[in-house]
């Protein structure tokens, strides 16, 4: 089948790259995995093969139906999805996941993982991707450097993320023009911050112009608290979570009455 470009479509198939996925992801009976974008199926057998509890897969593919459904009616853990990944209402999914593993298409990085970091109070605290590797530099990117961003702030406020391995062209058909790597994410703290409108806009609005200090891009916004005169990535993830808590303070109605 031919790969759409569109779709973003680089099927993964050395088999020995879905070998290390799957044992960094330490799958156990207990784990119920979504997967985004299966393809063929290829990194969907291996997770089922980790003796998983149930595999959600979500595809906007209809041409892959067939050999999906093949595939599902075989292994009835096996739940199939049909619609845009980032658009998907994850919170219909039952049982709902706790980790979720996936080769995603990387013209929807940014916004996949941002919507699915806001389930982490859902419990889906466990994320390992293939990325494109530019991706994963940014992602892991620290203060005071030009690749940090909105999306890696959050991933350190609310956890960790780590790029286990760079993963040569030579893997996917078609051969991508890009380089990747296999990228962990494991929330551990902060669990509501991925969802709050309030976090996501004060970050959006002080990367807004990267070129402007926080004193002009969060100008009648948000307190910067002494640091308007720095730019949005030399902040550390404490920083903007100072930034956050005064912004959510200011922010709260007032309750009760005056006297």
């Amino acid at each position: 089948m031919k790969a759409l470009k569109r779709y973003g479509q680089n099927f993964l198939v050395d088999r020995n790259i879905l070998a290390i996925m799957t044992r960094r992801a330490s799958l156990s009976p207990d784990d119920v995995i979504l997967e985004i974008g299966p393809g063929h199926g290829i990194l969907t057998r291996a997770l089922l093969a980790g003796n998983v509890r149930c595999v959600h897969a979500v595809e906007l593919d209809r041409r892959l139906r067939s050999e999906l459904e093949e595939l599902s009616r075989n292994d009835g853990r096996l739940r199939l999805h049909w619609g845009d990944a980032v658009k998907y209402d994850y919170s219909e999914l039952l049982p709902f996941p706790n980790k979720v593993v996936a080769n995603i298409p990387y013209n929807i990085t940014t916004p996949l993982i941002s919507e699915l970091l806001s389930y982490a109070a859902h419990g889906l605290t466990y994320h390992l991707y293939m990325l494109q590797r530019e991706a994963a530099e940014r992602l892991t990117a620290p203060p005071d450097t030009k690749a940090r961003y909105p999306l890696g702030v959050t991933v350190e406020a609310m956890g960790r993320a780590e790029v286990v391995r760079n993963v040569p062209r030579s893997c996917f058909r078609p051969v991508p023009e890009v380089e990747s790597a296999i990228t962990e994410i494991v929330i551990e703290r902060n669990f509501e911050l991925g969802g709050s409108e309030l976090w996501n806009g004060i970050l959006h609005r002080g990367f807004s112009h990267r070129r402007k200090t926080l004193a002009n891009n969060l100008k009648g916004y948000a307190d910067v608290l002494g640091y308007g005169s720095m730019r949005a990535e030399d902040l550390t993830c404490g920083q903007w979570l100072e930034i956050y808590e005064g912004k959510k303070k200011s922010s709260v109605p007032f309750s009760g009455s005056e006297e």
